[in-house]
């Protein structure tokens, strides 16, 4: 089935946290075919490159940075590194995390801390990287993933879950902030999404099945509908749309 195709986004340059791989893969291969520039960094370094390689033997403008996002002084180097190469960001994902499971009797406040540099931390200091060169360019977009975890109440992640929760407040936080600069900021919370990893670590035929049966709509969440909706945010189409949250969840009975 032929996709959206968004004009306002060819040429533009994307940077995406958390692309080498899954949901942050997905992302990078569809802004990367809407014509845009895409800079992704992630820690997988031969994930990043081996696609990276192969979105650039496609003609496609691809640059890939090894960089672990939750040294914030790396970060922000990379994405001036990027900006150097591409221009400005005009688009910013903040995709990246990590849903380790945990005993929450078990957490330690060096712990505590760790997951919310993974899952949290490293959102606000890339906004705060890309929002001078934001508004240089007259504007942009900000999508910060989030997550249905904390809304249907999913054991075994609370820290994980805290993190994602926030989320939805620093976009609201950061829309009023940035949108005098014709910055937009939006949250994308997805549902059940079937990636490789979700399948080897946490999904069974069971739990598969019983995903299918809370959501409204048959089928699974893949990774593409996710970058789907992220096209779109990030596209001139959605200009007067900030501080909101969209679910790419099947329609998930919510509590």
């Amino acid at each position: 089935m032929e996709q959206a195709h968004y004009p306002s986004l060819r040429d533009q340059a994307v940077v995406i946290s958390g692309g080498a791989s899954g949901i942050g893969e997905a992302l990078v291969r569809n802004f990367a075919r809407q014509g845009a520039k895409v800079g992704f960094v992630d820690i997988a370094q031969a994930q990043g490159e081996a696609l990276a390689t192969a979105l650039t033997a496609e003609g496609h403008t691809v640059k890939f940075i090894a960089c672990d996002i939750t040294n914030t002084a790396a970060y922000q180097a990379a994405i001036a590194d990027l900006a150097q190469l591409h221009g400005d960001a005009r688009v910013l994902v903040n995709n990246a995390g990590h849903d380790q499971r945990h005993d929450w009797r078990e957490v330690t406040p060096e712990y505590w801390d760790d997951r919310m540099a993974v899952n949290l931390k490293h959102f606000f200091f890339a906004i705060q990287a890309v929002a001078p060169g934001m508004k240089r360019a007259g504007g942009g977009s900000i999508i910060n993933f989030g997550s249905i975890s904390w809304m249907i109440l999913t054991p075994g992640i609370p820290v994980y879950e805290t993190a994602k929760a926030a989320i939805h407040g620093m976009t609201r936080a950061m829309a009023r902030e940035l949108g005098c600069d014709a910055i937009r900021v939006n949250s994308l919370v997805p549902g059940a999404v079937v990636t490789q990893r979700q399948l080897e670590l946490w999904l069974t035929p069971e739990d598969l099945a019983s995903i299918e049966a809370q959501q409204a709509l048959n089928g699974r969440v893949m990774p593409d509908d996710c970058a789907r909706m992220a096209l779109f945010l990030a596209a001139e189409d959605s200009r007067m749309i900030s501080g909101q949250q969209f679910l790419v969840d099947g329609g998930w009975a919510h509590t």
